[in-house]
């Protein structure tokens, strides 16, 4: 597969990678990192990222501008989406040719080659595998991409804390340290918070409830607004009480304009399934849903409290 992926990148003169709304660090390291690998490998070619900017990742880059025209002759490559609703930039209809590469369940095989495999921790520690079988096309790995795609892992693993994190994905991982970035300064800002983010969570800590062994937050609009927090900074306090005795499974609810954002975590128990009932899906242990309504959200941590028994 990553031979086929090699081929259509080596064919096109304009490489277009996308990647989900709502980035976290596996979506924008895996995008920005397979971007400076192809640059790296092809400097004459036109390569570009888009989507939305995230300023809480700032840090690991910013988005390109791209006009519609760039599309019709152009290959794209969608990183870490596993449906085309969560796409971020629609306009992956016009291109030439496109590539889904994804770690998540593929519950959606769109585009027209598919490399999605659930055995990896993140799709940037895929974005790793592909540099190493990419080194005998000719494929480098400069910090800078090394950096991204450390990035990424370290978000989808919880800083190689969760059960995804695989004897191969350290072995991945090592191949990024040797590039010699500065560990230290990144998790510097990664974890970095200002005043509000520490007022919020604070909120957060001595608000949250527990329902028979379920860890429940409920962040109002109304909150957001008191703390000046966006939905999506918010999502940085996910697993602000997940280390509390006795809790199996959590959930953290973020009431927008027109919908409530669901984030659901686990240490055992399989969460997935819930989310799929209600409007969303993702990993085993680390997903998001969407509901319409406070009711709604009470049916979610029913669901989680039976299957935390």
């Amino acid at each position: 597969m990553i031979k086929e992926i090699q081929e259509q990148i080596r064919q096109y003169d304009t490489i277009i990678v996308h990647r989900h709304e709502r980035p976290d660090p596996d979506a924008l390291g895996s995008q920005l990192g397979l971007v400076k690998l192809i640059k790296e490998r092809y400097p004459d070619k036109h390569i570009l990222a888009v989507g939305e900017n995230e300023p809480s990742l700032a840090f690991l880059g910013m988005m390109d501008k791209v006009d519609d025209k760039l599309y019709n002759d152009a290959l794209v490559i969608v990183c870490d989406t596993a449906n085309t609703a969560r796409i971020d930039d629609k306009r992956i209809n016009q291109a030439k040719y496109v590539i889904k590469i994804d770690h998540h369940p593929n519950e959606e095989p769109y585009g027209d080659l598919v490399w999605v495999d659930t055995a990896f921790s993140s799709t940037s520690e895929m974005i790793v595998e592909f540099y190493i079988q990419g080194q005998e096309e000719g494929y480098t790995l400069s910090s800078d991409a090394a950096l991204l795609l450390y990035a990424g892992i370290v978000g989808d693993t919880g800083r190689f804390l969760y059960n995804n994190t695989t004897a191969g994905t350290h072995r991945r991982t090592a191949i990024l340290v040797e590039q010699g970035f500065n560990q230290t300064e990144f998790y510097t800002k990664l974890h970095k918070k200002d005043l509000k983010m520490s007022r919020l969570q604070g909120y957060v800590l001595q608000n949250f409830t527990i329902v028979e062994g379920v860890g429940v937050m409920r962040l109002t609009r109304e909150d957001l607004e008191k703390f000046s927090v966006t939905s999506n900074e918010s999502s940085q306090l996910v697993n602000a009480f997940s280390d509390v005795e006795g809790l199996r499974t959590w959930v953290f609810f973020v009431e927008e304009q027109d919908q409530i954002r669901v984030r659901l975590r686990s240490k055992g128990p399989v969460i997935n399934g819930i989310a799929a009932e209600h409007n969303g899906g993702g990993h085993p242990m680390a997903s998001g849903a969407t509901v319409y309504s406070w009711e709604e959200a009470d049916e979610v941590v029913a669901k989680l409290v039976a299957v935390s028994k």
